[in-house]
């Protein structure tokens, strides 16, 4: 892996390779561009982690997750791109990206794990595609569905008060958000 290099400023990964290991980028700090096959389908944790000079990454589009901590601490990501194929995305991934302004969660997304997008002071627009049976965006706020909970918020958003859309607001779904002035938790949260 290339952990910690400090030199590499961008690579172009081979077409045959399918798959990047845990760390593999990690703390590779001056790393700006990286150029990946679409033939990827599997990039492991903390794979790009304090790449804090990644501005933009494009993903292979065959890739189906996002995995924890992938992006942690990419502190001058300003955007993404979450391919399609995408089912999850997992703990911490894109904790503490900072520049990070928006994000759109695709249609095949079903899971987004704990502290997905905590300590993203910057994210103003939320999104998820149409057609998503498991997320909805409301107020600017990202809702699971199911459990009517407002896992991520941001300084633009406004709770939805209806009883039918959001009944709790999950852990961390705040933090971080340094843009925010005053909230207003409607009577429909009832935890």
């Amino acid at each position: 892996t290339f952990d910690g290099c400090s030199s590499l400023r961008s690579i172009a990964i081979p077409q045959d390779v399918t798959s990047i290991g845990s760390s593999a980028f990690r703390s590779c700090s001056a790393l700006t561009s990286i150029m990946m096959p679409d033939g990827i389908t599997s990039i492991d944790t903390f794979a790009f982690a304090n790449c804090s000079n990644l501005i933009e990454i494009n993903l292979p589009s065959q890739l189906t997750s996002i995995a924890n901590f992938m992006f942690d601490g990419c502190s001058n990501l300003t955007s993404i791109n979450i391919p399609e194929n995408v089912t999850t995305i997992g703990k911490s991934a894109f904790r503490n990206c900072v520049a990070l302004t928006g994000i759109e969660i695709p249609e095949n997304v079903n899971a987004i794990e704990s502290n997905a997008f905590s300590g993203c002071q910057r994210l103003e627009n939320i999104g998820v595609a149409y057609g998503n049976m498991a997320y909805q965006v409301v107020g600017n706020c990202l809702i699971e569905i199911d459990t009517k909970t407002l896992i991520r918020g941001c300084a633009a958003s406004n709770i939805p008060d209806d009883f039918n859309i959001v009944t709790t607001i999950g852990n961390y779904a705040f933090e971080s958000c340094t843009g925010l002035t005053s909230i207003a938790i409607p009577g429909n949260v009832t935890s």
